[in-house]
């Protein structure tokens, strides 16, 4: 195999453990930052204005509200710098490229959306009697 093409499938793996998402998802995006030595974990969160690109030079494009002030991030999807995505909401757009987000502010800038629900799991029974009564239908 050629070297660019084992190189290539690498990328292609990790891409598939990351979530599916849109322009107009809300998503948290987990950085890599580097001070010095040290390396820690920095959360981007903002709504996805533009993804672009395909394959393995895909690339997305951020946008957050800091103080008042709108700050724009763009990622390659095959970057060592990000750590994971996680989806929050699933916007309901019509376009692909959302950059009129720019000129809006306030409530006009929200976008209508569907929260990501997660699996839910087995309550654990409060007192003995409940764990009985669970224990005793499966």
């Amino acid at each position: 195999m050629d070297v660019v093409q084992k190189l290539t499938e690498k990328l292609v793996q990790k891409n598939e453990n990351l979530p599916k998402f849109k322009t107009g998802d809300e998503i948290s995006v987990h950085v890599k930052v580097k001070e010095g030595e040290k390396e820690r974990i920095q959360i981007f969160k903002g709504v996805v204005i533009k993804l672009q690109g395909s394959g393995t030079t895909r690339a997305f494009t951020v946008r957050k509200m800091s103080s008042g002030t709108g700050v724009e991030r763009t990622w390659p999807l095959t970057s060592p710098a990000l750590d994971k995505i996680e989806l929050l909401k699933i916007g309901k757009i019509r376009r692909s490229r959302i950059y009129y987000l720019r000129n809006l502010r306030g409530r006009a800038a929200k976008i209508k959306s569907e929260l990501v629900t997660q699996t839910k799991k087995a309550k654990k029974p409060k007192n003995s009697k409940e764990a009985k009564e669970t224990a005793a239908k499966t």
